[in-house]
């Protein structure tokens, strides 16, 4: 009897985001990770962001508690209003009674500080509320249990009180009893507790596209509008959503479930077409796992294990088992053998994958559950709904085969030659690697793909294995480029007794598909990817990269360091008819136009030169001593005036530099600048610095 398990995972985008940040931080934690050599360029002032300590743990917050006591002594002292007697507005004393009621209230019933008057806290802007999102209808999102002001006052605060007849009576509430106010104080969060949510764009308007748990038991939901989430929940963290990357991480799941659990392994789609969870045949291979109840929590507690929350149900036909994963309740549903049809019949209509349409409409109908719509005549459903409906009922009853579309784990691609005697030259390997290339290039034209990294094998007569590897910038079926990288490394084999074995094995490739072939040869850029992959593979990946440019006039923030092989910014969108940007009618230059020479490598960081010599405000030096040698300058051009990006730093708001082409009188050229533009005192100090060098 076939058996088919549904795993669900409900918060795969969120759990899976969690998880690389989780990721990203060990790393960055690590002692022993390196940094890349592309360090070495300056990428910018990064570290000089820092935030201020808001905690009492602070050098400030422990000197102040002597002097706090001390100044507390000298008020009981000379305090001309004693503490209990008389009153002046807006003294802390006259409020001791109404903070004494305020704190004993529960923590989540207390007023925040902007309603108490005198307010320690910045004031919300002087603007009237935007008015409720579209997504909802024109009606805001509220927490379950709460009441509209529209339509009275909290029955709650009307609490009824017996009078001297016995009968209950209402009572108008006292100005104590309304001085707090009714709303909830926001709920603030801090480190990983901050509810979650991706963002994703539907037409002009940004809208959530998943929400972690947290995040919708305060009300958010997928579709609510950002700007309404924000305003519900001001400690928000919003994330772009990752449709691709959630796809591809899936597909890499059911590969993985392919070749551990069951081979027919398929992706589960919704409705939308976007995949939340397998489809598993696991028919004839859950004794292997000890049973399905065992089967199906050892998957369980393996996810779990990774930071992801899944439900898997095991049923005869693939849609009871996706309607029990995902309506049953339970994290593990083992629904027996022939008893699907009774296990779904009391789940509702959606259980089905019945269109949002058809569900309503039955709803209207008084049809809430799956097992009253079966009990109905099918005939009128199909003239109604048509056979999409009676289709879903036959396959999640079993009537009509659902087959699984698995997916097939991708095989190795890898040749290789034995020997009857072994060989131990470089010349008989060189040789044997000759006629194995041309074999692996077969391979990868078969299946359309490009090898990125290959793996030699040399197996020993004596058990040890000789490994190599290669790399390559893009992808590449070319065998003689891949033969001469392999060559130039035969050296780092030890062959020992003997090699009686040859392998190549594709440890990486992506598509390749055929490629235009353009008859005017002149015209063609060089391919520079055989020289990067004869470098990268004689120094290493790490020691090999470019510089891409970055929108900055800051020199140090104007590059960032790239792939050698990385691909041209794409071209902006087209600007629509109306845009006010169609009436700039300049030409784009390049941020490294020859107007503005910049050397070809800049200092890791500014160095500040001594004994400088210069006439304010904005001559070039004379003469400047840099790490203990003088340079006299005979030519210099500048300045060019370089202001601080005050939307990075606000400390940058003054700060002015100005930068001179300087050339000493042995011929090195200089790239010096000013700190200051020799006018104003807040612009700089007029201290000058070396950031890089001509040549």
């Amino acid at each position: 009897m076939k058996r088919v398990a549904s795993l669900y995972l409900p918060d795969w985008s969120i759990e899976r985001l969690r998880r690389m940040t989780q990721i990203d931080t060990s790393m960055s934690r690590r002692p022993d990770v390196a940094r890349p050599n592309s360090a070495a360029i300056s990428h910018g002032d990064e570290g000089g962001r820092r935030r201020e300590a808001l905690s009492g743990d602070t050098g400030f917050g422990r000197g102040a508690t002597p002097l706090e006591k001390a100044a507390a002594a000298e008020r009981a002292e000379t305090c001309s209003v004693p503490r209990g007697g008389g009153w002046r507005p807006g003294a802390r004393w006259a409020r001791e009674d109404v903070e004494a009621q305020i704190a004993a209230l529960p923590a989540h019933q207390r007023p925040p500080f902007r309603d108490l008057g005198r307010r320690s806290e910045a004031a919300a802007p002087p603007f009237r509320a935007m008015r409720a999102d579209e997504a909802t209808g024109g009606q805001p999102f509220r927490p379950a249990g709460s009441v509209p002001k529209s339509l009275g006052p909290d029955p709650r605060s009307m609490a009824g009180h017996p009078d001297s007849s016995g009968r209950e009576t209402l009572q108008r509430p006292r100005l104590r009893d309304i001085a707090v106010p009714e709303r909830p104080t926001p709920v603030r969060h801090s480190g990983e507790d901050r509810p979650l949510v991706t963002s994703i764009k539907q037409g002009s308007r940004l809208v959530i596209a998943a929400a972690c748990a947290g995040a919708r038991a305060l009300g958010l939901a997928p579709g609510m509008a950002i700007t309404q989430a924000r305003a519900l929940v001001p400690e928000l963290d919003i994330r772009d959503a990752d449709p691709a990357g959630d796809a591809a991480d899936l597909l890499r799941l059911a590969i993985t479930a392919a070749r551990r659990w069951t081979p027919l392994t398929a992706l589960s789609t919704t409705d939308g077409g976007d995949a939340d969870g397998l489809m598993l045949d696991i028919t004839g291979s859950a004794h292997l796992f000890g049973g399905e109840a065992r089967m199906a929590q050892r998957i369980v507690r393996l996810l779990g294990r990774l930071g992801f929350t899944a439900r898997i149900a095991v049923a005869d036909t693939a849609g009871a088992a996706w309607a029990m994963a995902r309506f049953g309740g339970r994290g593990c549903s083992i629904v027996p053998p022939t008893r699907h049809v009774e296990a779904i019949a009391g789940l509702p209509l959606a259980a089905l994958r019945l269109d949002a349409g058809a569900v309503d409409a039955l709803v209207h109908l008084g049809v809430n559950t799956i097992g009253q719509l079966v009990a109905m005549p099918r005939a009128p459903l199909v003239r109604r709904f048509g056979d999409a409906l009676v289709t879903r009922i036959d396959q999640a009853s079993g009537r009509v085969a659902e087959p699984l579309d698995p997916v097939v784990p991708p095989e190795p691609i890898l040749v290789e030659q034995r020997f009857m005697e072994p060989i131990a030259t470089a010349e008989a390997i060189a040789h044997w690697l000759g006629v194995l290339m041309p074999r692996l290039v077969t391979a990868l034209a078969q299946v359309g793909q490009g090898a990125r990294r290959i793996e030699l094998v040399a197996d020993r007569i004596d058990g040890i294995p000789q490994r190599l590897h290669i790399g390559l910038a893009r992808p590449s079926r070319d065998g003689a480029h891949m033969l001469r990288l392999i060559t130039r490394r035969i050296e780092e084999i030890a062959p020992g007794y003997g090699i009686d074995a040859l392998a190549l094995h594709v440890r990486r490739a992506d598509r390749l598909d055929a490629q235009p072939f353009d008859e005017r040869l002149e015209d063609r850029p060089a391919d520079l990817a055989p020289l990067v992959d004869t470098l990268a593979n004689r120094i290493g990946d790490a020691r090999l990269w470019r510089m891409r440019a970055v929108e900055s006039d800051v020199p140090e923030r104007s590059l960032a360091p790239a792939p050698p092989m990385s691909e041209a910014p794409r071209a902006g969108p087209r600007l629509k008819s109306d845009d006010i940007r169609q009436l700039d009618r300049g030409v784009d230059l390049h941020p490294w136009h020859p107007r503005w020479p910049r050397p070809a490598r800049l200092l890791r960081r500014p160095e500040q030169l001594d004994h400088v010599i210069a006439e304010l405000p904005d001559q070039p030096p004379r003469r400047f001593t840099w790490r203990g040698q003088t340079h006299r300058i005979v030519r210099a051009d500048g300045p060019e005036r370089i202001l601080g990006e005050w939307w990075h730093r606000t400390a940058e708001a003054q700060l002015v530099r100005d930068y001179f082409q300087v050339e000493d009188e042995i011929g090195h050229r200089f790239w010096l600048f000013r700190r200051g533009d020799g006018e104003r005192a807040e612009t700089g100090d007029l201290a000058w610095f070396i950031h890089g060098a001509f040549g």
